[in-house]
């Protein structure tokens, strides 16, 4: 005899995937969409091979991150390693705008410029255009495994592996000179880093953006997360007018039975609204007709029926879906839009909605804003008046210090001069502070001064070894401190300052 709690199912710990197969429709937001990623796309393909002409020192690729010789190119901008500072503010700004975008519109990034926003959809239509729309996909995915349907799977997975290959090939040719490595790539001359970052990345697009898709915007991505702290009541979201749908009928004929009217009514509901409703016996029905069209077209596979949910994207498509069914059945558009929850309220009141003006305007809004445009303008300031000569001095410390024949005290120092311009320049590196001569491992002492030049290449570092001596008599500390300038002939002038360190001197 069995016990009784045999019988209990064990609990669930996940829910199971349900397949979504998004179903094709059109009107602005699909064509917004649209936009958005043939934009998107073109900007990721073709930049690394847009040229940018710096002169005959340095690379003509417009956008390069030139590993090897530690420089990020962007257009007329170029960094390098010691001013990472600015990378780090770029990455500052794009998190701000984020901010600031999802307080003002929602999660407009998430539903038309998200790379896994952009590549799912674009798997989809590549999905839809092999075995066809919802209908034609969801009787494929319950057929048997007939040589149609292998040939399908086959083509879309191939399909969808070469979009990988191409993502991460273009992924590639912002490191290296987009044409020589293409070349390389091609003969099978190019590094094991290439070949693996293509493997790496073809993998990766295959796999979220062709088999995850929705469960990462649903379940991996923090950004749905983070974004409920951004929004707040005054912030554009996909709505779904209640008050105007419900009840909801399946078609009008249907109402009298499967909707009464509601014993009671909403206060805040218009009277107007109510007027304006379609009326089957005597029952007063809402505009939604149940239809499931906006369920069908979700590229995530939400209801928006049921609230604001941590899988909505607020890409539209319910909107357009929803709008074609309204026209079909002659009744007012809008019946899920976008709308703040401000204007929800005063919209089921019956009040006029916010001006979109004194929406964006408040506090918040402000504060991102303002954040953002001064990190901005800071950036565009330095940038627009930085050097592009730097020099730096260490002291070899071991001897800290040496006794010369003459009585006097040499120390020895390492000295970068980077030349950030494209272009060779002469640099005339000299010291004061220090009451001694200078001069480098290539001179005499005889011959030394208070100055020495050097040949620095194009975007390069020299580096020379100097030399300073001094009396051994002086102030009553062991060390003084001195600068260390360059200069060159148009005027770009850097400074560092090191120590000058001698022996005690008895007192």
């Amino acid at each position: 005899m069995s016990h009784p709690n045999d019988l209990v199912s064990p609990p669930r710990l996940f829910e199971a995937r349900r397949k979504i197969f998004p179903k094709a429709v059109t009107g602005p937001f699909r064509r917004f969409k649209w936009a958005t990623l043939a934009l998107t796309l073109l900007v990721y393909y073709v930049t690394p091979w847009v040229r940018w002409d710096r002169g005959p020192y340095a690379p003509d690729q417009a956008v390069l991150v030139d590993l090897a010789h530690r420089r990020f190119y962007m257009f007329s901008i170029e960094i390098w390693p010691h001013e990472f500072y600015y990378v780090a503010g770029l990455l500052v700004m794009a998190a701000i705008g984020l901010f600031l975008v999802t307080s003002a519109v929602g999660r407009a990034w998430c539903g038309y410029a998200c790379p896994q926003t952009v590549w799912t959809d674009l798997f989809q239509h590549v999905e839809r255009w092999i075995e066809g729309d919802r209908n034609a996909q969801i009787r494929l995915e319950k057929s048997r495994w007939t040589l149609n349907k292998v040939a399908r799977r086959t083509a879309k997975h191939a399909a969808w592996i070469a979009i990988g290959m191409v993502t991460g090939g273009a992924w590639i040719f912002y490191f290296a000179d987009a044409p020589a490595l293409a070349r390389a790539f091609v003969h099978g001359e190019a590094p094991l880093v290439a070949y693996a970052t293509v493997a790496v990345l073809t993998w990766t697009t295959y796999l979220l953006g062709g088999l995850m898709r929705e469960q990462v915007c649903q379940f991996m991505c923090p950004w749905p997360r983070i974004q409920a702290a951004m929004m707040d009541e005054r912030s554009l979201t996909v709505t779904y007018r209640f008050w105007r749908g419900e009840p909801r009928t399946r078609g009008l004929k249907r109402a009298k039975v499967d909707h009464p009217v509601p014993e009671r009514l909403d206060a805040a509901t218009s009277l107007l609204q109510l007027a304006e409703r379609p009326a089957v016996a005597d029952r007063l029905v809402g505009d939604c007709i149940d239809c499931n069209a906006c369920v069908a077209v979700c590229p995530t596979g939400i209801d928006i029926r049921e609230g604001p949910q941590i899988g909505c994207i607020t890409c539209g498509l319910c909107i357009d879906a929803c709008d074609d069914t309204m026209r079909r059945i002659g009744r007012p558009t809008k019946l899920i839009g976008y709308t703040t929850e401000l204007d929800a309220r005063a919209e089921h009141a019956g009040a006029a909605a916010m001006p979109p003006l004194k929406r964006l305007l408040r506090p918040r809004m402000l504060a991102y804003l303002a954040i953002w445009s001064a990190l901005g303008l800071f950036m565009l300031v330095s940038l627009g008046t930085r050097t592009h000569l730097g020099i730096s001095v260490n002291q070899t410390r071991n001897p800290l210090w040496v006794r010369l024949s003459d009585g006097t005290i040499r120390n020895t120092y390492q000295v970068k001069i980077r030349n950030m311009e494209a272009r060779p320049r002469l640099v005339e590196v000299s010291i004061a502070g220090a009451p001694g001569i200078l001069w480098d491992e290539h001179g005499e002492r005889t011959g030394a001064g208070r100055s020495v030049r050097l040949r620095v290449e194009p975007d390069k570092v020299a580096k020379a070894q100097m030399f300073v001596a001094a009396d051994a008599a002086g102030a009553p500390r062991a060390d003084m401190t001195f600068t260390v300038r360059a200069l060159d002939a148009e005027g770009g002038e850097a400074t560092d300052t090191s120590f000058f360190e001698r022996p005690e001197v008895a007192q």
